[in-house]
């Protein structure tokens, strides 16, 4: 090729990629799009430079690419830069339809700049342009006269070989040269879009999520930056499962606060709680309500008895005072002993012991386990005298006592009794609640009573009178304890929170090889609160779940908590436990959840309520596990005051042990155990699969259920079935 054509082919690769840099940066459109847990909205503007008085054409587009969850009506809110405002009036649309999930929906407008504040043109296209004819001329000019300068020296000394050759390389060079610039103009235009993290989601009520998008652009108008926004707050729902009605299996629920189990001699299953409400079932499923049977079978002699220590003003009825009771068969009285506490104001609280022949009554007072709350008028109506060896009140009840309001600093309020045997057949007491703490007292098998041979030391986590302290402490919140041998472990049961719905009540489990602990959980922490600490959302005791729910639930379930547990003749492990829901009232009712042991001794909870299924000892396969799942995650930090309930994230476990979907990871079974774990996040869940019934269906379909074993968080898994 001639040194002519050269020139020229270079002349017009210039024209050319000024032609086109100067279309893209006056005539171009220019978007950006902002995310937020699945939920995109861009922002597209017709041009990139606009001059003063020229229209702004602009579309704001909103994908919802949350899965299952739809985005209910709403309005945008714009804020622009000062200036910009509707070219006419309604020319600037601000309400969005409700959006389905895969749905997408544009709203368009027009916008303009105030004529009394963008006056001046400054560097804007027109000027652009004609700054681009100019550097185009003078280019034509040189070339002109290179031209000329070539056709007066002649055609050069090279040859066509080596013309060729340099050919060939120049073609490659101009192609480099060519890539990089648009590159450059590339990233150029990219940076000039603007990126900025979006807003994180806000707390939101109840069983609607809230989901904030800022988006954003910025163009030039009239040689100005400017900037347009958008606020948009979305009330995300998520998406129902309709069960068709030949599926719909709902179970006889009752009302019992605190429940606490017992199995009778025939199979039998009977829970006692609170105010003595009571019921009884055949199948832990469906429940019939004994209150009226059990309250009847008390008479007015022995009501006066309980009362007798007792002083509560704020007590509804003869019952009303007398909190979470547990019933356990003494083979040595052959008795049904119920450990009842009677609640007194300023700790003045005492847990007695009642008998009958059979669990719904009549009962008989027996007499008092532990006293609390005394001072030194009444200390020697106590057998306090008698177990310290002490005539006057000690000191330390006086430092720490009920008339500076100081009792619980460091001692219990005598509530919340659970009486178990443990393996050698000793019969022990835990009880307490909030202020100082959990203790643990032995008993004498034969009485039922409190055993006098057995002494205490006192110090930080013991008492001489009311035991060793075995939880809590210091007003950090902790009540309701329970204490079951399943597998290798003595579990402690813990309910920190307050009970009310919007008062994070929640399941806590520690262990330990001995009844007495010391108890700890996963993560080595120890059961103790030595200072005040707020723990309801704390990583310290296991949390075998929080709020959540369910697509098939209409509320959410919250607030679960002053639970008992149990193993059944067949070995199978339960949880008994009242919750709340997330539907605005303080309603509640019983639920039975079966309890699993993972790989590594720690307890997990079936994701929905026991209708008799079984874990299978061999294991499922791959194939049969494999599929789309449901999978709620626990998390610690959840906004109980708000009736925040976790729901349903989405992941796919392939046969080849692969997590996709919301989650990334892997998945795997331990070849003919139960066993599973799920790895994503940093984190290895270790739980177990099964098969059970969709709570209120019929429907099977396969879960899991497994512990962070880094983070002590648990989660379930439900396979979709719809």
């Amino acid at each position: 090729m001639s040194m002519k054509k050269r020139i020229m082919t270079w002349l017009s690769v210039c024209l050319l990629g000024t032609l086109l840099a100067m279309t893209a940066l006056a005539e171009g459109k220019t978007a950006n799009t902002s995310t937020e847990d699945g939920v995109s909205v861009t922002i597209e503007a017709d041009k990139a430079e606009y001059r003063a008085g020229e229209e702004i054409h602009y579309t704001l587009r909103v994908e919802n690419n949350k899965q299952h969850w739809t985005l209910a009506a709403t309005n945008v809110t714009y804020n622009h830069s000062d200036g910009i405002i509707e070219a006419y009036e309604g020319s600037v649309p601000t309400e969005l339809p409700e959006i389905a999930a895969g749905e997408t929906c544009e709203l368009s407008g027009v916008l303009i700049g105030d004529a009394e504040i963008y006056v001046s043109q400054g560097m804007g296209s027109g000027v652009l342009i004609g700054i681009v004819v100019g550097v185009i001329a003078a280019l034509v000019v040189i070339v002109v006269v290179i031209l000329l300068i070539i056709k007066k020296k002649g055609n050069g000394k090279s040859g066509k070989g080596q013309t060729g050759n340099k050919d060939a390389d120049g073609k490659k060079d101009k192609k480099s040269d060519a890539s990089k610039n648009a590159l450059i103009l590339f990233l150029t235009v990219s940076l000039a879009a603007g990126m900025v993290p979006a807003a994180p989601a806000q707390a939101a009520a109840a069983d609607v999520e809230e989901i904030t998008v800022r988006p954003y652009i910025k163009v030039q108008y009239a040689g100005q930056e400017i900037m347009l926004r958008a606020v948009i707050k979305f009330k995300a729902s998520q998406d129902l499962l309709v069960i068709e009605h030949e599926n719909v299996q709902i179970a006889q629920r009752v009302t019992c606060h605190d429940p606490s189990i017992f199995r009778d001699l025939d199979g039998t299953y009977y829970i006692v709680g609170s105010f003595l409400c009571g019921a009884m079932s055949q199948n832990l499923t469906d429940w019939t309500s004994l209150d009226s049977v059990i309250q009847g079978n008390f008479s007015e002699n022995v009501k006066s008895q309980i009362r007798e220590w007792n002083l509560d003003d704020r007590a509804d009825g003869w019952n009303g005072y007398l909190w979470a009771p547990d019933v356990i068969y003494n083979t040595a009285m052959n008795k049904y002993c119920m450990y009842l506490s009677a609640n007194g104001d300023d700790w003045k609280s005492n847990i007695v012991l009642l008998t009958a022949d059979a669990f719904e009554g009549p009962y008989e007072y027996v007499g008092t386990i532990v006293y609390g709350g005394f001072n030194e008028d009444d200390y020697g109506l106590t057998d306090a005298p008698l177990v310290t060896g002490e005539d006057e009140i000690p000191e330390r009840y006086v430092t720490n006592g009920v008339d500076n309001h100081k009792w619980g600093d460091m001692y219990p309020n005598c509530i919340d009794p659970c009486v178990f045997y443990d393996d050698d057949g000793n019969l022990w007491m835990s009880y307490g609640s909030w202020s100082g703490g959990i203790f643990m007292l032995e008993l004498d098998e034969e009485t039922g009573l409190r055993d006098y041979s057995v002494s205490y030391e006192t110090d930080i986590h013991s008492d001489a009178y009311f035991g060793k302290k075995i939880a809590g402490g210091m007003y950090s919140s902790g009540e309701a304890s329970y204490i079951e041998k399943i597998g290798d472990y003595y579990y402690l049961f813990i309910s920190y929170g307050g009970l009310e719905a919007a008062r994070g009540y929640n399941v806590r489990v520690y262990r330990s090889e001995t009844p007495d602990g010391g108890y700890v959980d996963a993560l080595g922490n120890d059961a103790f609160f030595d200072t005040l600490q707020m723990n309801f959302n704390m990583s310290k005791g296991v949390r075998l779940f929080g709020g959540y729910k369910w697509r098939n639930f209409l509320s959410g379930q919250v607030a679960q908590g002053h639970n008992s547990a149990f193993v059944d003749e067949d070995g199978r492990a339960y949880i008994i436990f009242h919750t709340r829901t997330s539907n605005g009232t303080e309603g509640h009712y019983v639920k039975v959840h079966q309890l699993f042991v993972n790989k590594e001794g720690w307890l997990v909870a079936a994701p929905y309520q026991t209708v008799g299924e079984s874990l299978p000892q061999n294991g499922l396969s791959a194939s049969q596990v494999a599929g789309d799942y449901e999978m709620i995650i626990h998390e610690l930090d959840i906004d109980y005051e708000h009736l925040e309930t976790k729901k349903p994230q989405f992941i796919t476990l392939t046969e080849d042990g692969k997590i996709s979907g919301d989650y990334t990871g892997t998945w795997a079974l331990e070849p003919g155990t139960p066993y599973i774990t799920l790895n994503f996040d940093g984190v290895t869940y270790s739980g177990v699969s099964l098969e059970m019934a969709v709570e209120n269906t019929n429907i099977e379909t396969v879960v899991f259920t497994a512990m962070g074993i880094e983070n002590q968080v648990t989660i379930w898994g439900s396979r979709v079935y719809e």
